[in-house]
């Protein structure tokens, strides 16, 4: 079969045409959705978050503090029997430890440490993405839960990729789910986000998340200081 040059033109054009609708219906998902959460200029103002929380597990409370920098570095610490156990990330660097059966922390491995830099991100990836070398990809509508969500997929050069399922009425985030590949095996992990908070620093804020981690306070550019991203500090 053969095609004159004007169908092939035309082709062309319509293809060009839906991958831009596609990234500008991404954009107009990612603008309205902080705009619900407080506009991205409040976002990009805040330089540390400090979360004091509580997990929930076989009926035991367990604190949890999780402690970032933007772009400097991360420390989850949890406490259970007055043992704490804590992971850091830095830009640089990883280490893990749990007191019950480690002598010393153990550093990371290299890719572990790549794929968790968005840890670092308090931001969040949608935020000045392009820059960032991401890429984002509309994905349509989904069903969650009986929740009508717009769904985006982002690309990230780490080789993370993270689907966002975000409420096509509110516009808050529902649901992620991030798919990481390491020593050659598929990984996955579903996150869920509720009991939304509007915070002084002008940004709304979930304060539930998976159902068993609950944020009790919030602490937002406070200093931090940068020794409790080294182990054994």
């Amino acid at each position: 079969m053969k095609y004159s040059r004007v169908s092939v033109l035309i082709t062309i054009i319509l293809i060009t045409w839906v991958g831009a609708l596609s990234a500008q219906t991404a954009d107009e998902i990612i603008a309205k959705h902080y705009a619900a959460t407080g506009g991205v200029e409040n976002w990009k103002k805040i330089t540390s978050m400090r979360k004091n929380c509580i997990r929930r597990s076989r009926g035991v409370e367990i604190p949890v503090t999780i402690t970032v920098e933007q772009g400097k570095g991360y420390k989850s610490e949890s406490t259970v029997g007055g043992m704490t156990s804590y992971t850091i990330i830095t830009n640089k660097e990883g280490w893990s430890f749990n007191p019950r059966n480690q002598q010393k922390p153990d550093a990371l491995p290299a890719e572990s440490v790549k794929l968790a830099q968005d840890r670092l991100d308090i931001q969040g990836p949608m935020i000045d993405y392009k820059e960032k070398s991401y890429k984002i990809v509309y994905l349509g509508t989904d069903d969650v839960e009986g929740t009508e969500c717009h769904k985006l997929k982002v690309l990230m050069p780490s080789g993370k990729e993270e689907t966002i399922f975000i409420d096509a009425a509110n516009f808050y985030l529902v649901r992620t789910v991030e798919k990481t590949k390491a020593n050659g095996k598929e990984q996955s992990q579903t996150t869920t986000y509720g009991d939304y908070t509007s915070l002084p620093e002008g940004i709304v804020y979930p304060m539930s998340v998976d159902g068993g981690l609950t944020i009790k306070s919030i602490e937002i550019n406070k200093p931090v200081d940068e020794n409790i991203f080294t182990p054994g500090k």
